[in-house]
């Protein structure tokens, strides 16, 4: 454990708020589920792979080819 008090106020503002569950389905959730349903909204950790970056580059020029 780390020491560092579970953040109820983020974790609470992002059900509530953010996911605009009920109080009741807020508290019925389990830890796992809240944790998936929070997932959905996290931003990719990893970049593209290079093939991938240059379909892109190659589909979406920043200049149009002279």
């Amino acid at each position: 454990m780390s020491g560092k008090p579970f953040p109820w106020d983020e974790v609470m503002a992002f059900g509530l708020g953010r996911l605009r569950l009920s109080p009741a389905a807020f508290w019925a959730m389990t830890p796992r589920e809240l944790a998936a349903a929070m997932s959905a909204f996290a931003l990719p950790i990893s970049a593209p792979e290079r093939s991938a970056l240059a379909e892109l580059m190659n589909r979406f020029p920043d200049r149009k080819a002279d």
